[in-house]
């Protein structure tokens, strides 16, 4: 993740790491991808202008995240370079993310 992307990854990184201790990481086209035994539960994906997280069951979390998707059931976080994280609710969604049926991508 280049420039000021790579602080959000991290960041990102570290709360999956701390809420979902067992969670196993792969990195596929280039996406760092979160999951379990099941499938996947989360990914990021770094844009020119922000970075995104991606919540692969999103439309079952409350509250729904913020971005639609043409995918059923996903919801994006978009994160700009100025933005302040709320990383409580980031955590909350993650959690709740990884209580759901992964998804096999």
């Amino acid at each position: 993740m280049p420039g000021w992307k790579r602080q959000i990854g991290q960041r990102i990184d570290a709360i999956v790491t701390r809420v979902c201790p067992d969670v196993q990481k792969a990195v596929k086209w280039n996406t760092p991808l979160y999951g379990k035994e099941d499938g996947r539960f989360f990914a990021m994906y770094c844009y020119r202008n922000y970075v995104q997280l991606t919540f692969l069951r999103g439309t079952s979390l409350t509250p729904v995240p913020p971005v639609s998707s043409k995918m059923e059931g996903t919801r994006y976080v978009h994160i700009r370079e100025n933005d302040v994280l709320d990383e409580a609710l980031i955590a909350d969604w993650i959690v709740q993310a990884s209580r759901l049926p992964g998804v096999k991508l």
